[in-house]
């Protein structure tokens, strides 16, 4: 079964470690890929900490601003390989985080990614996070949730925490 966590409000990724956690308590491992994070925040070593879950950051540091470079292309590309190597793998849950916007700025081409999630997602629970979902894959998922920022502390000026948004 295929579930899409996206919208502009921050907690999609974080959503989706909810679910491991939840997965890693029944007993099965989990497969955590991240598209276009190169940096290793504070959520992803927490996840490292437990042996079920294979954690993978698959991006450079920083994010991509305007045109994206080949250098994300190739980070995509390896990501979405190793996603499919893996289904052959005994995973309870697969995660792919960011997937969205690696597909919003054409890292990856939409109907390979598609056609790939339709097949494997009638035998596995997979998760794809990030904004800008695509129709087609809100269509494919049983279940959509839409994250909608109603007020965040960046517009008053407020920095990143630590601990609260890495």
């Amino acid at each position: 079964m295929l579930f899409c966590i996206t919208g502009n409000g921050k907690g999609k990724t974080t959503s989706s470690i909810g679910m491991t956690v939840r997965m890693i308590g029944t007993g099965k491992k989990v497969l955590f890929i991240q598209f276009m994070k190169g940096t290793e925040y504070s959520e992803i070593k927490a996840l490292k900490r437990f042996p079920e879950a294979e954690v993978h950051t698959m991006g450079r540091p920083g994010f991509i601003k305007r045109n994206a470079e080949e250098e994300d292309k190739k980070a995509a590309r390896a990501a979405w390989e190793l996603f499919k190597e893996k289904l052959n793998e005994d995973f309870g849950l697969y995660v792919l985080d960011e997937l969205n916007v690696a597909m919003f700025y054409e890292l990856l081409p939409m109907d390979e990614v598609i056609e790939t999630l339709k097949a494997a997602a009638e035998d596995h629970e997979i998760v794809v996070t990030g904004r800008y979902a695509p129709q087609e894959i809100q269509d494919l998922a049983k279940m959509v949730s839409e994250i909608v920022e109603v007020k965040h502390h960046y517009q008053e000026g407020i920095p990143a925490k630590k601990g609260i948004e890495f």
